[in-house]
């Protein structure tokens, strides 16, 4: 199978080279990297040279700046890195961040996973973090949910399920609308990925704003809203926390921003959080 991997890179000059270091070290060679610079103001374009000098499986183009936000911007940049490339001469489409480490047989487990499975769309490892000189388990999400940083879709399930969305959550959205055409996601729990950047540095978003965005735009309804903003109210343990969430909530519905997602999709999204609370009421 071969792989199209395209890398989202802001002011990535200290991790690049890690993340592209590991790729020139897969056990499996066939693919193709498209290195997105994404507005840089650092030596990014430098590191990004370097490779793309030396290995004709290395590309890049440039992005001017842009503000950077939590989700839209990235996929954005992953869009335009996948324009230049034609979909039909790969088998697996890949969006990783610039500042993850791979295992060497990644690529190779993760094409062994594919073609084993038919019905598999998404594939991906755990991510890792380092602390006090420890890799230990992000644990961020559960197990079962490939994470933003390393995703791995069959060709066929990226293009069936119209690829990524350019909002906040698109790392659930697709998750949701794969699994509702029929794919599965599946996380190979051998494959570590090493992450070395904390998440959430380059944003300048509110928390409060960042969950009331992320609900509106994941399409949730006013109750299911609410029930998640009071979820993220109690793990704080601030009811003011609960009020700002639901507020910016609120503010983005009145405005009728945009959704990156249809009526359809948007019912399976709000179909599949109800599955999930009435399996959790039913434990209780």
């Amino acid at each position: 199978m071969r792989f199209l991997i395209i890398i989202p890179a802001h002011n990535e000059e200290q991790n690049l080279s890690f993340t592209l270091d590991s790729l020139q070290q897969q056990s499996s060679k066939d693919f193709k990297v498209v290195v997105v610079n994404d507005g840089s103001t650092d030596n990014t374009p430098d590191v990004i040279r370097k490779y793309t000098e030396t290995d004709s499986r290395f590309e890049t183009i440039n992005l001017q700046k842009s503000e950077h936000q939590p989700g839209s911007k990235v996929v954005h940049a992953f869009k335009n890195g996948l324009q230049t490339q034609s979909v039909d001469e790969f088998d697996v489409i890949c969006k990783f961040d610039a500042d993850i480490i791979l295992p060497e047989n990644y690529l190779e487990c993760v094409e062994k996973a594919f073609i084993n499975h038919s019905e598999y769309g998404l594939v991906g490892g755990l991510l890792y973090v380092e602390k006090e000189g420890n890799w230990v388990y992000e644990g961020n999400s559960n197990k079962h949910h490939v994470r933003g940083p390393m995703k791995a879709y069959r060709k066929e399930c990226f293009v069936q399920m119209g690829g990524l969305r350019e909002t906040l959550g698109w790392d659930n959205i697709d998750s949701i609308l794969l699994g509702h055409l029929g794919w599965k996601e599946i996380v190979l729990p051998e494959l570590h990925v090493k992450l070395i950047k904390v998440k959430g540095a380059d944003y300048t978003i509110r928390p409060a704003d960042y969950y009331g965005r992320y609900f509106y735009f994941l399409g949730l309804s006013r109750f299911l809203a609410y029930i998640a903003a009071s979820k993220e109210a109690m793990k704080s343990k601030s009811p003011s926390f609960f009020f700002d969430i639901v507020k910016c909530y609120e503010d983005c519905k009145s405005k009728k921003l945009e959704l990156k997602i249809s009526t359809e999709e948007q019912k399976a999204v709000n179909d599949q959080r109800w599955k999930m609370l009435k399996k959790k009421w039913l434990k209780m």
